[in-house]
């Protein structure tokens, strides 16, 4: 017996020793102290720090969860760091990148810890390792502390996620418990005192019936009775299909046709001498080659330009050169071909391609700067070009301008009045609103409810990613702006579609799976 004992505790040292080595660098037998289970794991100044590490992985880990949800705003993130730093580069993605490695590689050193910790091994963090700890502890909470003051609306973004993931994360919060299990009963039944098990299990314990509970407070509109789901959303295009062409342009729209998209939306600004044209940034610097042309005019307002001056910019090279999305597709010898010859785009040619496909359009007029010569008839001009120059139909126009909107029901009456902004029911059915168009971040199943129990519908935008598109389906809503409709077309029910009684199976076997494992583990 002795000698076998000996022989196991033998087999057992390399592996020890491959722990130890990586989480200490201690990789000689001599160098390591055992611990009993129950006693103190570590030394003092390592008990104070091990709850560092612990608090580096819940903040890269929040981090990471928040950044890669964010996913579907990636491309504002880099529009708005071109605006500061003006060139354009996928900071997005190297965020992203940055966030899994840190991540990773404090999860490696926790289940090291852990790991060594059930072999009754005490612990010892290399100093090297408590350096890369604070690394990752300062650069997640400065992340977030960032992101939190520049763009706080992404946590909007998170709590929507968990309509989706919550029931998923669940399922790994409770796996993890199980794995924790096993250290944790370890320590406990083998301590000396009963204070010291309770203080060991009563936390466990409580963190594992508190997991065990939450999914009574859950809601996800994709937990759902069967035949209960509405139609699929519409998919208008944002400024096209800006991920196959350079966005605004004729290349653009055509793509968002061929896709079969059910809609268009642009950004019409007015040169000046009174062209709309199709144009986002307030400067032409981005997507175009004016630094080229017109090095001395690059942050002039673009409707400061004649439309004689703005025929001569390139509106697509830009869009080879910077690829402004990081899951672009590679495209073929013509499309590239096509993307290289874009010029930009007139709002009545923009409009006769949307009729003659039966397509809706929806626009952001901007209003000209100061001492432009249509600072004081923008809308008049804009009504002027798509009632007398585009022949549209006045149907397929959503109006979303707020601005003049009773003269613009007076000329247009068969324009669809669309708002901007949520509003009671009562004032939106007195200004003759028939559609709103919402940031996804305010979308709430109920509301949606409510507006279409009166006949307004409701567009959110912009929905680029498969599962805010699956929950904005699952919520009601009749339309999507987006970036890709070339993806959520071939999407044909939502992502985690589930029925209650599908979830509650899931709920109770994930449950009594993990008592029953657990349990084993304890009586072992």
């Amino acid at each position: 017996v002795v000698r076998r004992r000996l022989l196991q505790r033998y087999e057992h040292q390399p592996f020890i020793s491959c722990l130890a080595g990586f989480y200490s660098c201690r990789w000689k037998r001599d160098q390591r102290r055992r611990t009993e289970p129950g006693k103190c794991c570590c030394k003092t100044r390592e008990c104070v720090f091990f709850p560092l590490l612990v608090g580096a992985f819940c903040f890269s880990l929040v981090f990471l969860y928040m950044w890669g949800e964010a996913k579907n705003d990636y491309n504002n993130f880099d529009w708005y760091n071109y605006g500061n730093l003006g060139f354009w580069f996928l900071w997005s993605l190297v965020l992203l990148i940055v966030a899994a490695i840190l991540f990773i590689y404090i999860t490696l050193l926790l289940v090291l810890a852990m790991c060594l910790l059930a072999e009754g091994q005490q612990l010892y963090l290399h100093w090297s390792h408590k350096i890369g700890t604070f690394l990752v502890l300062g650069f997640s909470i400065t992340a977030l502390f960032i992101l939190s003051v520049l763009w706080g609306d992404q946590w909007k973004t998170v709590r929507l996620s968990f309509q989706i993931t919550a029931p998923y994360l669940h399922i790994g919060a409770i796996t993890i418990m199980v794995l924790l299990s096993w250290p944790v009963a370890l320590h406990a039944i083998r301590a000396d005192k009963k204070v010291v098990q309770v203080i060991i299990v009563g936390p466990y314990l409580a963190i594992l019936l508190f997991l065990f509970l939450i999914p009574l407070g859950m809601y996800s509109p994709c937990i759902r009775e069967m035949g209960t789901l509405g139609p699929k959303p519409a998919l208008v295009g944002h400024r096209g299909a800006p991920m196959l062409a350079p966005e605004n342009t004729e290349m653009s729209f055509q793509k968002t046709i061929e896709h079969g998209g059910d809609g268009l939306e642009t950004d019409v600004t007015i040169s000046y001498d009174g062209i709309p044209f199709l144009m986002h940034d307030s400067t032409l610097r981005r997507t175009t080659n004016i630094k080229e042309v017109y090095p001395n005019d690059t942050a002039q307002n673009a409707a400061l330009f004649s439309w004689d001056t703005l025929q001569e910019l390139n509106a697509g090279m830009w869009f080879l050169k910077d690829k402004p999305f990081s899951c672009m597709n590679s495209l073929s010898r013509a499309d590239q071909n096509q993307a290289m010859n874009q010029s930009i785009y007139k709002l009545s040619n923009f409009l006769r391609l949307a009729d003659s496909q039966n397509k809706l359009v929806i626009f952001d007029l901007y209003r000209p700067p100061e001492n432009h010569p249509y600072r004081n008839s923008w809308i008049n001009r804009t009504l002027e070009v798509i009632l007398n120059e585009s022949g549209i139909r006045p149907h397929l126009v959503l109006w979303l301008e707020n601005d003049m909107r009773s003269f613009v029901q007076s000329v247009a009456p068969g324009f669809q009045q669309t708002m901007g902004s949520k509003a009671p029911v009562e004032d939106l059915l007195m200004d003759n609103i028939v559609k709103l168009n919402l940031a996804y971040t305010e979308m709430s199943s109920e509301d949606i409810r409510k507006y279409a129990e009166a006949n307004i519908t409701t567009n959110l935008y912009v929905v680029n990613e498969p599962w805010l598109f699956s929950l904005a389906w699952c919520s009601g809503a009749h339309s999507v702006t987006t970036n890709a409709v070339h993806t959520l077309k071939n999407l044909n029910q939502p992502l985690f579609l589930m029925t209650p009684q599908q979830y509650n199976i899931m709920w109770i076997l994930t449950d009594l799976t993990s008592v029953l494992l657990i349990s084993l583990i304890f009586a072992l």
